[in-house]
């Protein structure tokens, strides 16, 4: 039987195999659109073909990007944490900020930003190198922090890592 946090890694990666589609399928319409021969250059001024290739080369980066980071969260080790583990890599760790609102995150190397739904949660992804993951890195359940400036500081505490 697949744990827990190999479940969860399988919905991560569900998740980016459909933004990879996504950005195949955009690059390949770009590529499509830029050497379409409606789009040859009439003039010096007419820059729809070259305009149509930089948004091709942007879509095909992109998909390159998305492809990597699908390749990274399928080597993904799926680590349990206890509470009495620090949080790192791998972590899936619940929040509750001070208006009482519960946050999932799930500690990845790769696709800070991806939000997907698991065990009837919304889990959002983020990095180390994010500022929320950097705060994350080396606490415990039930130690507090906060982050942001003024009127966007929040106040979290940590409730659960698995």
């Amino acid at each position: 039987m697949m744990s827990y946090k190999r479940q969860l890694i399988e919905h991560l990666v569900r998740a980016l195999e459909t933004n990879y589609q996504t950005a195949l399928s955009a690059a390949k319409q770009a590529h499509s659109t830029a050497t379409d021969r409606a789009n040859i250059a009439e003039n010096k001024y007419d820059t729809l073909g070259l305009e149509a290739a930089y948004l091709a080369e942007g879509h095909a980066n992109r998909a390159l990007e998305c492809k990597a980071d699908l390749q990274t969260a399928k080597n993904l080790h799926a680590i349990d944490y206890s509470p009495d583990d620090t949080i790192r890599l791998g972590a899936l760790v619940r929040l509750i900020d001070q208006d009482e609102k519960f946050l999932s995150l799930f500690l990845a190397p790769v696709s800070g930003g991806v939000t997907f739904v698991f065990d009837e949660q919304t889990i959002v992804v983020i990095t180390q190198s994010s500022p929320l993951g950097k705060k994350l890195i080396g606490k415990y359940v039930e130690d507090e922090f906060e982050i942001g400036n003024g009127a966007h500081k929040k106040n979290y505490c940590i409730i659960g890592v698995a």
